[in-house]
């Protein structure tokens, strides 16, 4: 061992008194420790995925978590067995989302091809821009892309896998702004009329944020009054645009929304898309939430219409369990329209005299330079579960909503909002103390300390 060390000594390479031959870490500890790793997460997560003996939360206040995870990062390095264990205490203190008692948001569960499928990604660290660093994985998001493309109903398309539903929406409304007015991308705000854009009351919040990122302000935003489902009603949408070439104006996207965060309305595309086509806007489709209706032959009439739109956001990873993060904006145009509007034609990326198709690269449709390969967890999903499989998890959840609204008519105490549409489910809980109380301020004020 001495004379091994010795030899290695000897050999080295040496600039500034560093040693650049040989890894730049212990190999085989390293393997050792990922190995005890993962029998933590198998033991401690997958195993007890749905076992609803185990907590969902073992909830502690911020000081006191912190106290317990030792978050302070040192000069030197901790041992192997001090990062097993606050591996342990990371996933004793973290909120189970897999668990079957997880009801706090749009996702859930858990699928195992598609934490393979990240498991995988993670160990190959690869970024998808270009095909000759990420060709297996580009082509991968060409396949999940073209089959999406064709449950919305259009002949061709293209599209481009994003950071979350929100990332999205903004993508769809800078895309929309540019075939608006494309001399803005080299020009920028100045000289152009006040643009303006329309969604519903009960749209997602990102669609404020992006109108305030992109410059073209919130008070741009026009909010579209909803019916008492939470759907846009299309006669106001109609009465709003033409308040806006009144004002002077320059009307140029409308952003339905198929599956609203809390009422889980799906806004009438047909009709939206009738007053599109009507004044020349663009149509985007918000379908992060509701997009995966279209799998199901039972509920895709629920996005009837959608066929019409220019562009559509869909984020597999909530309804469908593809894993945070796995979103889509898809879009009718194919053209080259995402390309045109997003690239900077970055010379040492994106050569155009390179041995293979440089169609195939993709890095200048999108904002971002390294991205991550999300469409592989729903390909290899896919893959495992079939369509089929997929249909089946929307049936089912749709189904478990309609037990749910059954369940909470037949139980005391508790009062359905509305007849869900998707799988949400509004209702109050009013506790034993409120019962006989008469409706009006004081009760809602009690209820809302309850809930």
């Amino acid at each position: 061992c001495k004379q091994e060390m010795a030899q290695k000594k000897k050999n080295a390479v040496l600039v500034d008194g560093v040693i650049l031959n040989g890894p730049i870490t212990d190999s085989k500890a390293g393997e050792k420790f990922v190995e005890e790793a993962f029998k933590i997460i198998m033991e401690e997560v997958i195993q007890k995925a749905d076992d609803v003996t185990q907590k969902v939360c073992e909830w502690r206040a911020p000081e006191t978590l912190k106290q317990i995870l030792d978050l302070e990062m040192r000069d030197t390095g901790e041992s192997h067995q001090k990062l097993l264990q606050l591996c342990q205490d990371v996933i004793q203190y973290s909120v189970k989302t897999s668990h079957p008692r997880f009801f706090n948001q749009l996702y859930a569960g858990i699928d195992y091809y598609s934490l393979v499928a990240r498991f995988i990604t993670e160990a190959l660290n690869p970024s998808v821009y270009t095909y000759e660093v990420s060709p297996v994985f580009l082509l991968v998001e060409e396949a999940v892309i073209k089959k999406m493309i064709e449950f919305i109903g259009w002949e061709e398309g293209d599209g481009i896998f994003n950071p979350g539903g929100s990332v999205s929406n903004m993508y769809a409304m800078n895309l929309a702004r540019y075939k608006f007015c494309p001399e803005i991308k080299e020009k920028g705000l100045s000289g152009l009329p006040r643009l303006v854009l329309f969604t519903s009351e009960e749209c997602h919040y990102s669609m404020k944020k992006a109108a305030a990122f992109l410059g073209i302000g919130t008070e741009n935003v026009y909010f579209i009054k909803t019916d008492e489902r939470g759907k846009m009603i299309p006669e106001e949408l109609e009465k709003q645009v033409q308040r806006a070439r009144k004002e002077g104006s320059a009307p140029f996207l409308v952003c339905a929304t198929a599956g609203t965060t809390v009422l889980g309305a799906f806004d009438p595309l047909d009709k939206i898309a009738d007053i599109c086509e009507k004044h020349g806007l663009w149509l985007h489709v918000d379908a992060s939430w509701g997009g995966s209706a279209l799998i199901s032959r039972k509920h895709c009439r629920l996005l009837h219409g959608i066929h019409r739109a220019d562009s559509v956001a869909w984020n597999p990873h909530k309804m469908l369990l593809a894993g945070i993060q796995c979103c889509a904006l898809l879009v009718k145009d194919n053209s080259g329209l995402l390309k045109k509007c997003y690239s900077a034609k970055a010379a040492y990326l994106f050569q155009q005299d390179k041995f293979y198709d440089v169609s195939y690269d993709t890095g200048d449709k999108s904002i971002q330079c390294s991205r991550r390969p999300d469409a592989f967890k729903f390909w290899l999903m896919w893959k495992a579960l079939g369509t089929t499989g997929l249909e089946e998890r929307v049936n089912r959840a749709l189904a478990l909503a309609r037990y749910l609204v059954e369940e909470i008519k037949r139980r005391e105490g508790f009062q359905l909002l509305l007849e869900p549409e998707y799988a949400n489910v509004c209702f109050w809980y009013i506790p034993p103390s409120l019962r006989q109380m008469e409706d009006g301020p004081e009760f809602w004020q009690k209820l809302h300390q309850v809930s």
